[in-house]
């Protein structure tokens, strides 16, 4: 079973990462509709503490209308989220959650295989944004 999220490890600061995630997924077709500063939020919230943690929601908006002509339930599952997190000094996580992954509790396997083209430019995404945090440093 794939996990649920397409991930990996960068050298790098959220805030400094956050910018450049979001110009290398325009150039796949996805644009951020949300940012949710969650360590901020759960410090407004529960007084805790935790790393810097933002999540995106990023939206392909051809492919989340062609999901949603198929199966308008597809909407609760929108946006796919993208996680920037602090995982150590100078160490971001960089989570991209796979559409595929997402639209499988729909049970239908013509709305996950649409879902995999999304799950492919999100891949490239993670594949590229090495070089594209060297770019921009």
């Amino acid at each position: 079973m794939q996990s649920v999220n397409i991930k990996k490890e960068f050298s790098g600061e959220v805030e400094k990462v956050i910018p450049i995630l979001t110009q290398a997924l325009q150039k796949v077709g996805f644009g951020i509709l949300t940012r949710i500063d969650f360590h901020v939020k759960m410090k407004e919230k529960l007084g805790k503490t935790l790393p810097p943690t933002v999540i995106l929601g990023a939206c392909n908006p051809q492919l989340a209308f062609e999901a949603y002509q198929r199966n308008p339930d597809v909407t609760s599952l929108l946006p796919c989220n993208a996680v920037v997190r602090e995982v150590a000094p100078h160490r971001v996580s960089v989570e991209l959650a796979r559409p595929s992954a997402m639209m499988m509790p729909l049970g239908d396997a013509a709305l996950v295989e649409l879902a995999c083209s999304a799950d492919e430019k999100l891949q490239k995404v993670i594949d590229g944004l090495e070089a594209d945090l060297k770019e921009g440093a």
